[in-house]
């Protein structure tokens, strides 16, 4: 067991890599999507900006082989809420006219979760109908 293990799935990992305030800071900006660990950092990457060189130092040297990049799903971590994510997709769906590459970009989620979503609310419409 770690101390971060309240933390769900690899931000448990970055908190004990690169500290607690770095976990959130991602889980933040990057939760419930995928975020590139560079293996090298520069200090004009986003992630130095975020979390500071060091940090991002550390979580590269943590993550990757230093020749290439880690890719990590991010999950949405106690500063996201699940429910506010599922309302904000649904409510973008609604609207018909945004597609869902649109959609996972202005969330800042993976497609895949919109398209997830955008499946059950059909299931859910064809269950409906099965009623009446």
């Amino acid at each position: 067991m770690t101390r971060y293990d309240f933390l769900p799935g690899v931000l448990a990992e970055i908190a004990e890599v690169a500290g607690l305030d770095a976990a959130l800071k991602i889980a933040e900006r990057r939760g419930g999507a995928s975020m590139s660990v560079p293996g090298t950092i520069t200090d004009d990457h986003w992630l130095v900006g975020l979390v500071g060189i060091e940090a991002a130092r550390r979580l590269s040297a943590h993550f990757t082989s230093g020749q290439t990049s880690q890719d990590l799903e991010v999950p949405l971590g106690p500063t996201g809420s699940r429910r506010q994510l599922q309302t904000a997709i649904r409510r973008l769906l609604s609207e018909g006219n945004i597609a869902g590459d649109e959609i996972a970009r202005r969330l800042r989620i993976a497609g895949r979760t919109v398209r997830r979503h955008k499946n059950a609310l059909r299931q859910k419409d064809r269950r409906q109908g099965q009623l009446f």
